[in-house]
């Protein structure tokens, strides 16, 4: 009897102990860098800053070599991150948001799912999200939140950010950069193609190249507390930067600068069972900022909701060969602050595919906060006194339409194949790629901002659902900007004479896209610019007419602009204004606050876009 007893209580013991174990889940530290690309570490780049703490992660764990944010912006990117959803689809894409937008029906955000299942939920403190955040996602979140506050024994999930490297750290005057001496010796740095070899340039790079390394050193001193809790090897800790940036052409601009980000994922000894490749190995396949989320629920066991974008790359029923057989990446850039542009890219492998849908906004519009930077300010200088050469110019020049490169052997995206008839089908099948894509969302960016501000970020999952044939119909139109005059004419003078307000939106910017070869349209947008009753397509038609000199556009657009009733509305109008100014032939514009008579609230933007008027 006493045997029995005793082999029953060992039986219950061992089920415990069994039960314990396998309710156990491996710890989640997300260890983010602001503003960088992984082109400023060596660890990813030749040229990089040496980083010795991010490399002993990568000595533990594996380094990925094709990791991207979908956007190069911060907002935007972090919304991606906590959602696992496409911005553009969920309303998400616009930096900094004008609406704080729902998130999709029956989601939340992916934090509040592994709090359900018992995780403590940190983030140390930077948040930004477009969409409404909602309840149960963080237990502390501030810049004092810590795993350590969590109960005994208790799964955590810590989030961190760095600001060391982020882009105002470049905001220094001419004083400082003569008087202040950087430890990354300036005339060593490697210098990007596309930017001039001046000393303020050298200086600048310089200066990011300590940032990065002060930012490792915070990295290694946040993994010693981990250690010294006695948790490094029951954590996976994920290090990565929060997108591309910030020298000028990264941050805010789809290139591999802006997108292409640093990806380091430490494996605890104890979870190694859940990665299938080896440790301190490279991962070739591409993963996204969609996949993030997914991956930690994956990792800790959890469903991944349907309606997220992403997939796993690590955890159950992931494989090596499935993970490097991934080799696309989407990426996006709207609005950033008050500068305003739609640019989509797939990349494919090698190759990357950038379809620019108003390829007139050069990629050098001014926006305030971008042009506190001196390097900003003299690569413009250099411009306007024709010092640079024509690949330093192409960064205040009108864009093509679509670009395509190949990154094996142009790395900084600067020789345009797109017209090359060698890579036409490398072309046509990317770009029918992309269109299905931005279709398929559907992409909500093809209405304007302040028009989708009126009703469609209310609940914009099931607003883009119900509209997908008209947002298909509205790319089409779009698109004709991509095929010569003489084969979409008809076409344009349907969408020209459509009743649908932004069907004659863009194909006003397909005909800008033309160019002169628009020249039969120029009567129609001259009636458009008077009498639209939609005042964004008379802005449309201005704008086409100013772009070519045909006709004066200022007075049509000052009369929108005293018509406007928000900010979002009027900062869309001053993108226009700004661009003709800046652009050829150059207008002149007087614009005070008294411009805009009918605007009430925040003016958040407007007031930037006068700070500019006033101080050139």
């Amino acid at each position: 009897m006493l045997w029995f007893r005793m082999a029953a209580l060992s039986f219950v013991l061992l089920n415990c102990a069994w039960n314990a174990h396998a309710a156990e889940k491996p710890n989640f530290v997300w260890l983010l860098s602001e503003d960088n690309s992984k082109h400023f570490l060596k660890l990813f780049d030749e040229y990089g800053a040496e980083t010795p703490n991010i490399e002993k992660l990568a000595q533990h764990g594996l380094i990925f070599n094709h990791a991207f944010s979908n956007s190069p912006v911060c907002s935007v990117a972090r919304t991606t991150l906590n959602t696992g959803c496409f911005a553009p689809r969920i309303g998400t894409q616009f930096h900094r948001k004008s609406v704080t937008v729902p998130m999709p029906p029956g989601m939340r955000m992916f934090p509040a799912y592994l709090r359900n299942a018992g995780y403590y939920t940190t983030n140390n403190r930077k948040k930004d999200y477009n969409a409404v955040e909602g309840p149960g996602v963080w237990d502390a979140s501030s810049n004092k939140a810590t795993w350590r506050n969590r109960k005994k024994g208790q799964p955590f999930f810590h989030m961190q950010s760095f600001a060391t490297s982020h882009e105002s750290s470049l905001h220094f005057s001419q004083k400082k950069m003569e008087n202040e001496k950087t430890n990354t010796d300036p005339d060593k740095v490697f210098i990007a193609p596309y930017h001039p070899k001046t000393p303020t340039f050298r200086y600048t790079y310089a200066r990011y190249h300590d940032r990065i390394v002060e930012m490792d050193q915070q990295i290694g001193r946040v993994v010693s507390q981990i250690e010294k809790d006695g948790l490094l090897e029951d954590t996976f800790i994920f290090y990565f930067g929060d997108h591309g940036g910030v020298l000028p052409r990264g941050k805010g601009y789809a290139y591999e600068s802006g997108l292409h980000v640093p990806l380091v994922v430490r494996v605890p000894d104890k979870w190694k069972h859940l990665v299938p490749a080896k440790i301190g190995s490279r991962i070739d396949g591409f993963v996204n900022f969609i996949d993030f989320g997914p991956t930690l629920l994956n990792l800790a066991g959890l469903t991944v909701p349907q309606q997220m974008d992403g997939r796993p790359f690590l955890g159950k029923d992931v494989s090596l060969k499935e993970i490097n057989g991934r080799d696309e990446t989407f990426g996006h850039a709207d609005r950033f602050d008050e500068k305003y542009d739609l640019v989509r890219t797939l990349r494919k492998g090698k190759f990357k595919y950038i379809r620019n849908y108003q390829p007139f906004n050069f990629d050098g519009l001014h926006n305030n906060y971008r042009y506190k930077m001196l390097a900003f300010q003299e690569w413009r200088e250099l411009f306007h006194v024709g010092k640079l050469n024509a690949i330093e110019r192409q960064f205040f020049e009108s864009r093509a339409s679509e670009a395509l490169y190949n990154l094996e052997v142009d790395p900084h995206e600067t020789m345009n194949l797109a017209g090359n008839p060698a890579y036409e089908k490398i072309l046509h099948g990317l770009r029918t790629n992309l269109t299905n894509r931005v279709k398929n969302l559907p992409d909500l960016s093809f209405y304007p901002e302040s028009f989708l501000a009126t009703g469609a970020f209310k609940n914009p999952v099931p607003y883009g659902k119900s509209h997908k044939s008209e947002i298909a119909a509205l790319i089409d139109t779009a698109d004709l900007a991509l095929q010569p005059m003489n084969k979409v004419k008809s076409r344009l003078v349907k969408s020209l004479t459509s009743e649908n307000p932004w069907q004659r939106y863009w194909a006003l910017i397909a005909c800008t896209s033309h160019g002169k070869n628009a020249k039969p349209f120029f009567d129609k947008a001259k009636q458009l610019a008077a009498n639209d009753p939609e005042r964004l397509v008379r802005v449309r038609a201005a704008e086409f007419l100013g772009l070519f000199g045909e006709v004066d556009p200022r007075p049509d657009l000052l009369d929108v602009l005293g018509k406007t009733t928000t900010d979002t509305e009027t900062n869309l109008v001053l993108n226009t204004v700004v661009l003709l100014r800046d652009g050829q032939p150059g207008y002149q514009f007087e614009i005070t606050a008294d411009t805009f008579k009918s605007l009430t609230g925040d003016r958040y933007y407007v007031k930037r876009r006068l700070e500019d008027f006033q101080s050139r």
